[in-house]
């Protein structure tokens, strides 16, 4: 989020510094499995979906300007998406026709051909480098210690590398925001969720497209890597791995997929997504500092929303109209 809403102040003509705590796009963006959805989106509030749906809308020219302007393909791909019961298919079907979702029945499961998925490292190589490209300054290993203001205002970052000073701040670090924020977090309201996840490798795709069933996901790249997520686990900000989740997903992952029975986990991790109420952000000015700003809080869809929440919060920097209403994602 950070880097997206960076790049889109970049084209817009603004001097921007990312200051980051550890190494940039490590944290849940790089973790997080690249499902360009909510996993069952008609389970999820309007609020989570209109600017999922925006998301979804705008993420292919999104990708491809990365691609092109950087030559680091996000490997932005529409596979499609196969939901396996127990569902409610007629709530599915129901929802997916009021949103102009593309539906097939497949006996007791639902395809969705039109869900897309990005490859989470590769697009965030790309964003750095559009970052970059345009001039933007990164700065890792540069922790925010205090948000300083005054006479409503922030005045400067005490960070492990100095003081920072600029127009306008915008926090964009995900489970951390609401303790990096301290004193002025007021009901953003925003946690950190762990997710583990499994990978594996096949010599081609084991699948044509990504399968869900209850909150597990299976999602073949290109390249014959298969990920199997993720865990939704509240455990503060620990990001180890653990060997119930490792069973847990590889039990249900063999179920759907007999023959992974027996082949070997290339890798186990584990990231901290930015749990919020209801899944909805927070995007927008602070209401008692006039030069903050925050686009954070995403949980699970961060990758998927980030075209249309950088949309929303330059709209409100600009002071320009929002292609919808904004009102559920404003900072109160």
């Amino acid at each position: 989020m950070g880097l997206a809403t960076a790049a889109g102040l970049l084209r817009q003509g603004a001097a921007v510094a990312v200051l980051e705590r550890g190494a940039i796009g490590r944290e849940s963006s790089w973790a997080g499995g690249g499902i360009l959805s909510p996993l069952c989106p008609w389970d999820y509030p309007e609020a989570v979906n209109r600017l999922a749906l925006r998301g979804m809308q705008l993420f292919g020219g999104f990708a491809e300007e990365l691609c092109h302007a950087t030559g680091i393909d996000p490997e932005y791909q529409r596979c499609g998406m196969l939901v396996l019961p127990p569902f409610d298919q007629d709530q599915a079907r129901q929802w997916c026709a009021a949103h102009g979702l593309e539906v097939e029945v497949r006996g007791e499961g639902l395809f969705l051909p039109d869900i897309a998925q990005a490859r989470n490292p590769r697009l965030l190589q790309a964003l750095r480098a559009r970052v970059e490209q345009l001039g933007g300054h990164i700065v890792e290993q540069c922790a925010v210690d205090k948000i300083v203001a005054e006479a409503g205002r922030v005045t400067h970052l005490a960070t492990a590398q100095g003081d920072f000073s600029a127009a306008a701040h915008i926090v964009t670090a995900g489970a951390w925001s609401k303790v990096l924020l301290g004193e002025h977090a007021l009901q953003a309201d925003i946690k950190p969720i762990r997710g583990q996840m499994l990978l594996f490798k096949f010599d081609t795709p084991p699948l044509p497209h990504i399968v869900l069933q209850q909150g597990l996901y299976l999602i073949p790249r290109r390249d014959g890597h298969l990920l199997v997520g993720s865990t939704l686990e509240d455990a503060g900000f620990d990001k180890s791995t653990t060997e119930e989740a490792r069973a847990l997903l590889l039990q249900r992952a063999t179920a759907l997929l007999p023959v992974l029975h027996g082949m070997p986990v290339i890798r186990h991790w584990a990231g901290l997504r930015p749990g919020s109420p209801g899944n909805i952000p927070t995007i927008g000015r602070h209401p008692q500092l006039s030069n903050l700003y925050i686009n954070s809080g995403h949980f699970r869809y961060g990758v998927t929303m980030s075209p249309a929440s950088v949309e929303v919060l330059l709209n409100v920097i600009n002071g320009t109209p929002q292609p919808f209403d904004v009102s559920p994602y404003l900072w109160h």
